[in-house]
């Protein structure tokens, strides 16, 4: 009798059960460590959002009241943290809702990941409801966008965005995810990026560079750095710091540079552009080396290129080689991340002090005290004017205070006149000038540094783009101080009429609603001050409330921004009245 073979049941191989394209966002967010995101749901993300129920121990949501207003506080929390700011939107209008604050982010370098959703691929290119090109909408934005349609590109595209939006000169990137890929299944497996061919976000700085660089530094009898955002960017407070006060060179910034250097440091000179000090923008164009630390020359600081810094030697520290005589023709470039350049820079450099040289920069400064300061800061006319209100925010801070600031008049006076002690305390938009900006920005910062005093500084027409924000501080009870400066115009667009077109105010007049009754229809303490008398109390009592407050101060109709370029001037054409 024949034995019956029986065939062992083979050993079953383990298998990773699938996930969906939706859950595998949210764990890829999860890898890169993030904790917050803001955005607004809709039907094309709505998986994704499905998922963030399931995650909502793991990860924040904050649901703001427009999706601008998500990007800007994505903004705000990026640039006090040093971390990569999340968003989401649905497809359509809420995409194209993000495009200005993407712009925003794209020209002051603010690392984000935009996430939106999109119509599913089998109906791309219909006109189906609320569907929008996002991707060729926002490519000239964005450092780097991608459509998703399937679900399996999710884990390699989410590693490659974090890395370029954090990596060389940070930016912000858009993900765009079909709706079919968000429910379709994958083997999940992310792996973080360090790398991405032919794209080198950091070049290695030259010896020769170094060299050349460190050669006409040591030989310059009046030098003068100007230092901007990169500083604050690649960490390198410390050797920014290290540099000057071993050369001893007087010290500028540009208003996205403000807070790196702290405002009474002996060699900070003050801020350089249009609204800048007297001093620095003088002696632009008597310094014979200009040292550009991570700053890309704008327009709004050298005024006319063609006078613009023409005696000195230029020499450039840049991380981003498209910024390299983009605007300004430079006798020496070091390229690379400023923390590193400047560091090795250092031992090339001899010590000095150019006490005469910086005894330039007081004369000047004082001629400025003399002419705007003094009654910017203590005016002796019956109207509240901009400035005593930052001075009266400063007394009571002490320079410890996250200042956000909208666009505008209020800006200008802000940047001139707030004091800072810490790095990361300055958030504005500087190369939009989106006003909007500052409401939703706050809550962001405040979001991002809980422990700090977060102000914003806001003008009565920029509050009312994005006022709606509100309710998100008023839901979140994020402990946002909003002070609106309130002049009942559009203050900088005035401040040209009367100044070069003969105040034909056209257009720029606002009859503004009662902003206090609206705060607190958003359950959010507020007053409204109109005298001197009332100011230093009511500065005191927003800063020792718990929780939000809301503070309208009424300033002077016509209280100008000065020092002043007038646009296309030399920056010698500073007007101090």
């Amino acid at each position: 009798m024949e034995k019956t073979l029986i065939k062992e049941k083979p050993t079953p191989i383990e298998t990773t059960p699938q996930i969906s394209g939706s859950e595998a966002i949210m764990r890829c967010l999860i890898e890169e460590n993030a904790k917050l995101i803001y955005g607004y749901p809709g039907g094309a993300i709505m998986p994704i959002y499905d998922e963030l129920y399931k995650f909502q121990n793991q990860i924040q949501h904050v649901l703001t009241r427009h999706e601008q207003g998500a990007i800007h506080a994505a903004q705000g929390f990026s640039r006090v943290t040093n971390e990569v700011g999340i968003v989401f939107a649905t497809s359509g209008p809420g995409a194209t809702n993000l495009v200005t604050g993407i712009a925003d982010a794209q020209i002051d370098s603010t690392p984000l990941v935009c996430v939106t959703g999109q119509v599913p691929s089998h109906l791309l290119g219909s006109d189906a409801f609320q569907e929008t090109d996002i991707i060729s909408i926002s490519t000239p934005v964005t450092k780097w966008n991608y459509q998703i349609t399937k679900a399996s590109e999710i884990p390699e595209i989410f590693a490659k965005a974090f890395y370029i939006a954090r990596s060389g000169r940070p930016g912000p990137v858009l993900i765009d995810v079909t709706k079919d890929a968000q429910f379709g299944l994958l083997d999940f497996e992310y792996k973080k990026c360090h790398a991405v061919r032919s794209y080198k976000p950091v070049s290695k700085p030259i010896a020769h560079q170094l060299e050349n660089a460190a050669a006409l530094i040591n030989q310059s009898q009046k030098p003068l750095v100007v230092f901007g955002q990169g500083v604050i960017l690649g960490n390198a407070e410390e050797e920014l710091t290290a540099l000057i006060e071993k050369t001893g060179i007087p010290s500028a910034w540009t208003i996205l540079g403000l807070s790196a250097l702290p405002t009474n440091h002996p060699l900070n000179v003050g801020m350089v552009g249009m609204h800048g000090n007297y001093s620095p923008n003088m002696l632009t164009n008597q310094c014979d080396a200009l040292i550009a630390i991570g700053m890309r020359f704008d327009d709004r600081v050298t005024g006319s290129l063609n006078t613009y810094a023409k005696q000195a030697k230029i020499i450039h520290f840049e991380i981003d080689p498209a910024e390299v005589n983009k605007n300004v023709a430079v006798d020496v470039a070091v390229m690379g991340n400023v923390k590193h350049t400047l560091k090795e820079i250092l031992p090339l450099l001899n010590a000095n002090q150019h006490t005469d040289w910086l005894q330039e920069f007081k004369k000047l400064d004082q001629i400025e005290f003399e002419k705007v300061i003094k009654n910017d800061l203590k005016p002796i006319g019956e109207g509240l004017s901009m400035g005593e209100v930052i001075y009266q925010i400063n007394q009571e801070t002490d320079g410890d205070a996250v200042i956000v600031t909208d666009v505008g008049q209020h800006q200008m006076i802000a940047c001139r006149y707030a004091k800072f002690s810490k790095s990361r305390s300055n958030v504005t938009s500087g190369g939009l000038g989106t006003m909007g900006f500052a409401l939703p920005a706050a809550l962001g910062a405040k979001m991002g540094v809980p422990n700090r005093e977060v102000i914003a500084i806001i003008g009565d027409g920029g509050f009312q783009m994005t006022i709606q924000e509100l309710g998100t501080i008023f839901q979140t009870q994020a402990a946002v101080k909003i002070v609106v400066l309130n002049n009942n115009f559009l203050g900088m667009v005035r401040q040209w009429q009367q100044l070069f077109f003969d105040k034909r105010y056209s257009s720029t007049e606002l009859v503004n609603p009662d902003f206090v009754t609206i705060a607190k229809g958003y359950y959010i303490p507020a007053k409204k001050v109109t005298q001197r008398s009332e100011l230093a109390a009511a500065v005191r009592e927003m800063l020792t409330t718990k929780g939000p407050y809301f503070l309208e101060v009424v300033v002077e109709k016509e209280d100008n921004v000065f020092p002043m370029i007038p646009s296309g001037a030399s920056v010698s054409d500073i007007r101090l009245s």
